[in-house]
């Protein structure tokens, strides 16, 4: 009786093991992967290892074959656009007809427009959204981002991806969850540098070359208000107004505008106080607001007085600067009299975030579009064509999220007398800060530059000054403000 016992559970075990093998199923390259494991991977692993929530593996997914459209909401063109590209170079993997809901950030519409897609769901909610850096913690760890897909649950080998574009560090870190997870990334890198007027530099210090710019700016402030007080016996300005200062001052404090549901001040931005104060008690700027003809005026050269430089990303030179610049070739305005060197303090501006909706019913597409978009560093990748300025015909060259597509790029603009811009790029994105992000900062930031430039004109003190932004903050958010 025993031999037979003995037999009868050697038999199970070997069907058991059977039917474990049977449990492999192939995929359409051919190769076989069990439930869980990469996609697209042979695997031996144990089963224990086998585990969907694992965030060392990626998942399997697979489309719904009914689905017809893929639905954008963006608030340009932009991303859009790069989908239709990813469907002309790739027909075959992009079946869809794209269906795209854009509407501007301006009177504060998108938001709005884009939660309630978000939470009524159904074939009319975006399969891919777009968020920019002034509100994208709002959807990555925030309120929202309860609808955000992890990337390894669209079938991205995220890890290994990250690793080998050698993506900026803040960009990863402003795109992950409150869980650890990636669900967004961006496509641009907007890592700040000091972009400055190379006639200026000669005129003032007998050179334009960027490693001595550097040095005469800085590190740290106390360098910039020297070179501030050395621009100033030559006549010139060192920026234009106090919110030049303001994003690099912002985006390199250590904490945010909130920590643990409470108002905090990081001692660096309270500092914009003072800074902002010297910059305009001494006459160091042309004391104008960004975005408004003076501050136009400014990139022209044809402002009060000529204007040294500008914090920002490569997007301030290709979008602002350059259209600005009172010139369309070298010796038209300022055009080609510009050069980009390492600023005082390391910041970033701005930029765009992908994010896949947890509902989508394409994962797999969905997957292929966002990796091609934020994580492929080849050269058929959407990052090598933006940063080679290929992606269009009237495309610029632009930094973008991959420091491994800029190191082999050429990043030489007329714009900067021939300079390659990456070379600064690269290292900026690399300094800059992606953990003092908040779901508040659109809000807070405009009362806080509203208070600052009343104390700075005279009609406040320091002190009332902050108190009428923690009262302003009081009224508008459900913060903790002491």
């Amino acid at each position: 009786m025993k031999r037979i016992i003995a037999l009868f559970l050697a038999c199970l075990m070997i069907m058991s093991l059977a039917l474990t093998g049977c449990g492999k199923r192939n995929t359409k390259d051919g190769s076989t992967t069990d439930p869980g494991s990469n996609t697209g991977q042979n695997t031996d692993q144990e089963d224990n290892n086998d585990n969907q929530g694992d965030n060392n593996e990626t998942a399997t997914v697979e489309d719904d074959p009914s689905v017809k459209t893929f639905n954008i909401y963006a608030f340009t063109d932009e991303v859009p656009n790069m989908i239709k590209k990813f469907k002309e170079l790739y027909p075959d993997e992009f079946p869809y007809e794209i269906k795209e809901t854009i509407i501007a950030t301006t009177d504060g519409l998108y938001q709005p427009a884009l939660d309630q897609a978000l939470a009524n769901g159904g074939s009319d909610a975006p399969d891919l959204y777009v968020a920019e850096a002034a509100f994208v913690i709002k959807y990555t760890q925030g309120d929202a981002s309860q609808y955000a897909k992890p990337y390894k649950e669209l079938g991205i080998d995220v890890d290994n991806l990250l690793k080998e574009a050698e993506i900026a560090p803040y960009t990863v870190d402003i795109g992950t969850n409150t869980d650890s997870q990636v669900v967004a990334l961006a496509y641009q890198s907007t890592g700040g540098a000091f972009i400055y007027r190379r006639s200026i530099a000669k005129d003032v210090w007998g050179t334009d070359d960027p490693e001595v710019i550097k040095g005469k700016i800085g590190p740290g402030w106390d360098k910039f208000f020297e070179a501030a007080e050395e621009l100033k016996q030559k006549g010139y300005a060192i920026i234009s107004g106090d919110g030049d200062l303001w994003h690099a001052v912002e985006n390199s404090s250590d904490q945010g505008w909130v920590v643990d549901g409470k108002l905090t001040i990081d001692p660096k931005r309270e500092e914009f106080f003072d800074l902002s104060k010297k910059l305009k008690d001494n006459n160091y700027h042309n004391d104008t607001v960004d975005w408004q003809d003076a501050w136009f005026a400014d990139m022209k050269g044809v402002g009060e007085k000529e204007v040294f430089g500008f914090f920002g990303p490569a997007w301030l030179i290709n979008y602002t600067l350059h259209d600005n610049c009172g010139g369309t070739k070298v010796g038209e305005g300022t055009y080609g009299d510009w050069a980009v060197c390492e600023p005082p303090i390391g910041f970033f501006w701005g930029g765009s975030w992908i994010l896949a909706n947890k509902d989508t019913k394409i994962p797999k597409t969905l997957g292929k579009v966002i990796e091609w978009i934020t994580l492929d560093s080849s050269e058929n990748g959407l990052q090598h064509m933006w940063a080679n300025g290929t992606f269009s015909e009237d495309s610029a060259k632009d930094t973008v999220a991959s420091g491994t597509v800029m190191k082999r790029s050429d990043g030489e603009l007329d714009f900067l007398g021939g300079q390659n811009m990456f070379e600064v790029f690269v290292p900026a994105g690399e300094f800059a800060n992606g953990k003092n992000l908040t779901q508040y900062d659109e809000t807070i930031n405009k009362v806080w530059r509203e208070q600052v430039r009343e104390y700075t004109a005279g009609n406040k003190s320091k002190e009332q000054a902050i108190e009428d932004f923690k009262q302003d903050v009081r009224d508008n958010t459900d913060l903790i403000v002491e």
